[in-house]
């Protein structure tokens, strides 16, 4: 039996995720055609991005009629997977699945090969999934600010899933708004940076909520804030960072479809549709919301201007606290 609060929850997420059917242009005789269509994902497989991706995917495939294959180019922040796509032919056949580490690229690896803003095109988003401010209870510490008052009074350490990550880029945002330091302490992935945390041996991470939520639930971490703008269905009593007062500390953990610049723009509303059709599906909602990903509409066009706004402010950002990736 579903409980009620699950059953509320769903439904409001359901209501969020739903956007009308919408229908399938007149072209779709000419594309896709007898052709598999092949998805890059730019991250190993079972990371957050990749399982979002397949959620996503796997009814898109059936949608569209044709087979979508998936292929894992991890390696270097996701700019290895990505640069496959940045030269491929822009015929509608070559996808890439990738997140806010895309507009992070350029500031972590100055000599890409590829032009993250000017070598894709937006497609869709698949929603954000909020990163949190997270401790151990054993810490003692109650509230992000008596974090900052911490930081301000003795050395801390913080930990991410890896240089340049999200959960690096959620850091770093909120200790130069916060106006603190802390030491970097980088791991292989999320799982290595949570259990340094909750054993104490680091002070704090902002890892993704749906990396964490388990282990909030019975209590081995506690969190203090959440990067995201606005509060987050997942946790709702816990705070935004900017909500707190820490003024653009917010950092949008995005997962989305891109294709290369030149994929004629008919093909990438055809995509663009196709996916908030997938979305609206109700086994999709159930797969997405326990993993905390959250509604995130732009059309393509608003997503090309979000990821330039993105690509200046990690620059900016990088700039601003000395940051050097490589």
């Amino acid at each position: 039996m579903m409980l009620p609060n699950r059953r509320r929850f769903l439904t409001l997420a359901s209501s969020a995720f739903a956007v009308p059917a919408l229908p399938s242009p007149a072209f779709a005789d000419v594309w896709p055609k007898d052709k598999a269509i092949h998805a890059i994902v730019p991250f190993s497989a079972g990371s957050t991005i990749d399982v979002v991706g397949r959620v996503v995917l796997d009814p898109l495939s059936r949608q569209l009629g044709e087979t979508i294959v998936i292929d894992n180019r991890g390696g270097a922040g996701g700019s290895i997977g990505s640069a496959v796509v940045a030269k491929a032919e822009p015929d509608g056949y070559t996808l890439l699945i990738n997140a806010s580490a895309h507009s992070a690229a350029p500031a972590a690896y100055p000599h890409l090969s590829y032009d993250p803003s000017t070598d894709f095109a937006g497609v869709a988003i698949f929603g954000a999934v909020p990163n949190v401010l997270l401790v151990a209870p054993s810490k003692g510490i109650g509230s992000a600010k008596e974090l900052v008052e911490r930081a301000k009074a003795a050395p801390m350490t913080f930990a991410s899933a890896g240089v340049g990550s999200a959960t690096h880029w959620a850091a770093e945002r909120f200790l130069l708004s916060a106006g603190i330091k802390a030491t970097h302490v980088p791991f292989r992935g999320g799982p290595e940076a949570l259990t340094e945390v909750m054993t104490g041996r680091v002070d704090f991470c902002f890892i993704g909520v749906s990396s964490s939520i388990a282990f909030i639930k019975n209590g081995q971490l506690l969190p203090l804030a959440v990067s995201t703008t606005k509060r987050t269905q997942t946790l709702p009593d816990v705070p935004t960072t900017v909500e707190l007062g820490f003024a653009n500390s917010d950092y949008t953990f995005w997962t989305g479809m891109l294709v290369p610049a030149k994929t004629p723009r008919p093909i990438i509303d055809r995509l663009h549709a196709e996916v908030q059709n997938a979305l609206a599906l109700p086994n999709v909602q159930a797969k997405l919301v326990p993993q905390g990903v959250e509604p995130m509409f732009l059309s393509p066009k608003e997503m090309d201007a979000m990821i330039a706004r993105e690509i200046a402010s990690n620059i900016a950002l990088a700039k601003a606290t000395g940051l050097t990736f490589n």
